[in-house]
């Protein structure tokens, strides 16, 4: 114990006149450090990073226009009768996160078909509403008609993300508010046009030939056949493998 007490301390107490005369600031220690290395592209999916080669790929051009509704006389009948439904699928299929169709018909049926039908209806009412409450009730339909575009949009956009689609004519969000009708049926069928190019082709079935049997030395009249123990004659027998 002796020894222990005795024993010179390796750590030696600066005095105040032996302290440094810099001062370090707060926040100092703390600053960020650029190393160029981790200078990489990143995924901006997944944020993995890529090869100092990888070029994104260029955005391509639609298949049809806004305006060649007449090609795909289904999806034009659909979207003029029953935009709701169309909307729906075209979700559907743009997504790869299994939402069933119901859900955006319906919302959009509720937004869409009930605004314009709440429309039909204050035009009508036009003399017998109030002037100031049919102006706020038309000012509220037009803020409805943005949002409404505003969603219909993102769909189209992750759309033209998926498939690196350039703005046809416009910004996606501007093109369902001016256009909507027209971009249902140009999204439907850019979408039928490219999974119709993925379709795998039926391959051929080919079923095997039916089982043979031969059966050698059961005539009685066959006397040539070999014979075993016993006098037993052999049972020969040949399936297809």
């Amino acid at each position: 114990m002796a020894e222990e007490v005795n024993h010179l301390s390796k750590y030696v107490k600066l005095r105040k006149d032996q302290a440094p005369m810099e001062e370090i600031t707060p926040g100092e220690l703390n600053q960020p450090i650029d190393v160029p290395q981790l200078h990489v592209h990143k995924c901006n999916e997944c944020g993995q990073p890529l090869p100092e080669s990888y070029q994104a790929p260029a955005d391509e051009p639609w298949n049809t226009g806004i305006f060649d509704c007449a090609k795909d006389m289904d999806s034009c009948k659909t979207g003029l009768f029953c935009p709701c439904v169309l909307f729906g699928r075209n979700v559907e299929q743009a997504r790869d996160d299994n939402i069933p169709w119901t859900g955006p018909c319906i919302c959009h049926a509720i937004f869409v078909e009930g605004g314009l039908a709440f429309a039909a209806t204050a035009a009508a009412l036009h003399g017998i509403i109030d002037p100031s409450t049919t102006c706020l009730i038309c000012e509220g339909l037009l803020f409805s008609w943005w949002m409404c575009g505003i969603y219909t949009g993102v769909v189209r956009q992750s759309l033209q993300k998926k498939y690196h689609l350039k703005n046809s004519p416009c910004d996606p969000c501007l093109v369902h508010c001016c256009f909507h009708w027209c971009a249902l049926c140009q999204e439907h069928r850019e979408m039928k046009g490219r999974l119709s190019d993925d379709v795998v082709m039926p391959m051929t079935v080919v079923n095997p030939p039916p089982v043979q049997e031969m059966n050698a030395g059961t005539d009685s009249h066959n006397s040539a056949s070999p014979s075993t123990n016993g006098g037993e004659r052999a049972h020969i027998e040949m399936q297809a493998l």
